[in-house]
């Protein structure tokens, strides 16, 4: 990934974030999911275990007064391109826009309909302290096409980020799951304490890291998704009795070679592959 090095940027040049927050009157918005992280110390923290960004360009989702973009404009990204909705932190970034020195840009509109591969060009990766009420939403967009991504370096509540990594046979492991871990590597860095954030939320929250799965058990996305609905929107029952809904269960769990008195929460992702594979033939 050769081109000019970007110039070095330094956070702490920049007037405090309270500062910013209190000039500019930016409240946090429970509507909009908005808890802001504030100290530079954890927001550098984020954006190093994104991993070497020499050369990619980052798109954040929700920059709000620029913490996460401060640091991320530290590492070695090529370009930073930040999502926001809220009207607000659009000015309040314009300090931190001249400082950026031409390596940052704002484009004011909604995450869940912004596509980020029309908005950065390749190699790309998105590093983001996601809104909790859109985070997985976000993500189940991105998987479909995890390929065109270099990673993902994404904050979630703790217990979405343990339903994303959990193994078959645990309590958190579901649909999340088995889509998150058929399409990627995910794994997770570290939690952060709720008191980190102003206003605090109610839960802890969980950086994780995805990386595109090399490869990938062949299945058509939509056939996995109706068989993982059906199996674990009912649970507790058997394979035969949650997979009626899809007619004749007994015969698609044969061909996908699972045990019709298996529970969902007991099939792995080649399992749920091989389901769907059996569902489409049909």
């Amino acid at each position: 990934m050769s081109g000019p090095m970007p110039t070095a940027f330094d956070p702490q040049a920049l007037p405090p974030l309270r500062e910013v927050i209190a000039r500019f009157g930016l409240d946090a918005r429970k509507a909009l999911g908005q808890n802001f992280l504030l100290d530079l110390n954890l927001t550098g923290r984020i954006a190093r275990s994104a991993g070497d960004m020499t050369g990619v360009t980052v798109v954040e989702i929700g920059p709000g007064p620029g913490g996460l973009t401060r640091a991320l404009l530290a590492t070695k990204a090529k370009q930073v391109i930040a999502i926001e909705r809220d009207h607000r932190f659009i000015e309040a970034l314009q300090d931190v826009i001249q400082a950026a020195d031409g390596r940052l840009s704002i484009v004011e509109g909604d995450a869940l309909e912004v596509d980020p591969i029309q908005i950065a060009p390749a190699p790309r990766a998105i590093v983001a302290n996601l809104p909790y009420n859109v985070a997985t939403p976000l993500l189940i967009g991105w998987l479909g096409r995890i390929e065109d991504f270099v990673s993902l370096t994404l904050m979630f509540q703790k217990e979405v980020a343990d339903r994303l990594v959990a193994k078959p046979g645990s309590k958190a492991y579901g649909r999340l799951s088995v889509i998150t871990q058929w399409r990627s590597d995910a794994r997770v860095l570290f939690n952060l304490p709720a008191k980190a954030f102003t206003p605090p939320p109610k839960v802890e929250s969980t950086i994780v890291h995805l990386t595109p799965r090399a490869n990938p058990e062949p299945a058509e996305w939509k056939a996995l998704e109706q068989v993982t609905a059906a199996a674990f929107g009912q649970r507790r029952k058997m394979l035969r009795q949650s997979l009626k809904s899809l007619g004749n269960a007994e015969a698609l769990l044969a061909a996908a070679g699972i045990e019709p008195t298996a529970r969902a929460e007991e099939v792995d992702v080649a399992g749920f592959a091989a389901l769907a594979r059996a569902f489409r033939a049909r």
